[in-house]
């Protein structure tokens, strides 16, 4: 989720305790191989262990169109430290899809093998190699080839937004396609798109036949909602806490600074970008006042006026050597 799902964000998902792994913002391959400081800036978690400095494991996203320069892409990423890459065909954005990337390469199965195969071949069998899709670029059928053509070429799994590209993020979600490549294809498929609610992710799974679930949108327009799911599939999501959306955006900000934002007004912009999302579902009434805010001083005493008894959503907190605190404190006592 570009602008959204930066260092910060997935340091305080990690810190929340509900996901297995998370994937980074697409790093763009264009006209070059990017270097290794590239991934360095956009990753910084390739300097601890491919891990946020909460603990979750981070999957580097690249997205391009050239194999070679993938491939080469790929392999400085590794070396900076990456543990895994995920290739991006699934971006709809015209920007993205003129300057052949994203969801652009869904016209052509044969391209996405060969990115694939190019990256996978580049990096070392150790480090894992999976491709984001969508169901096609106008047809849904057309994802039979094309995620046959991603495993041809070496992916260790794949993750279908169950979407066509003309679609971009309207309704409706189409699971049956996605049903179709799980009961073909003999490697995992990590199911995405539409999941508001834990009904949602249950429906998807009965669907589908997958195992697993990626979570964008929803997450964030219901902080609770890796947990409901982490729950209901037996996965471990650390104890539960209740707090409220000023403690996660407290905690936002806070990250922030541990991973180098220095700028107020960027973090006040996440802020309300996270807002506009909650917005989406209802589970947001501040957000008109919020988007007028100028600072985050500002923004934080909005969300108090609504919510004064800090109650609100219920999420929890991941256990482990990091959290000093004794069972019931706040969640600012979290900070590493």
């Amino acid at each position: 989720m570009d602008g959204v799902t930066d260092p910060a964000m997935r340091a305080l998902q990690g810190e929340l305790g509900a996901f297995s792994f998370g994937v980074t913002e697409f790093v763009r391959v264009s006209a070059h191989v990017l270097p290794k400081k590239v991934f360095c800036r956009e990753a910084p978690e390739v300097a601890t262990g491919s891990r946020t400095l909460s603990g979750m494991p981070v999957q580097i996203q690249i997205l391009g169109g050239d194999p070679g320069l993938m491939a080469d892409s790929a392999l400085n990423a590794v070396q900076a430290g990456a543990g895994a890459v995920d290739i991006n065909f699934g971006c709809p954005a015209p920007v993205v899809n003129r300057r052949d990337g994203g969801a652009s390469l869904l016209r052509d199965c044969g391209r996405i093998e060969a990115v694939v195969r190019a990256v996978r071949q580049a990096v070392p069998l150790a480090i894992p190699v999976s491709a984001k899709l969508r169901l096609g670029w106008d047809t849904t059928e057309a994802i039979d080839d094309n995620a046959s053509a991603a495993a041809e070429g070496g992916a260790d799994w794949i993750t279908i937004h169950a979407r066509t590209r003309e679609q971009g993020y309207r309704p409706p979600v189409y699971w049956e396609p996605v049903a179709r490549v799980v009961h073909k294809l003999g490697l995992p498929v990590v199911a995405n798109g539409d999941i508001w609610t834990l009904d949602d992710a249950l429906r998807c799974l009965d669907i589908t036949g997958c195992q697993h679930l990626m979570l964008g949108r929803g997450a964030l327009a219901d902080p609770s909602l890796p947990h409901q799911v982490a729950h209901a599939l037996v996965l471990p999501s650390g104890e539960t806490s209740d707090f409220c959306w000023l403690e996660l955006f407290t905690r936002l900000a806070q990250w922030s600074s541990q991973v180098g934002e220095t700028s107020e007004r960027g973090v006040l912009r996440k802020i309300k970008q996270w807002g506009s999302i909650a917005h989406s579902r209802g589970n947001a009434p501040w957000f008109e006042d919020l988007k007028r805010a100028e600072s985050l001083d500002e923004a934080l005493r909005i969300v108090v006026e609504f919510d004064p008894g800090m109650t609100g959503v219920a999420s929890r907190l991941k256990e482990g050597p990091r959290i000093k605190a004794e069972p019931g404190a706040r969640v600012e006592a979290y900070l590493p």
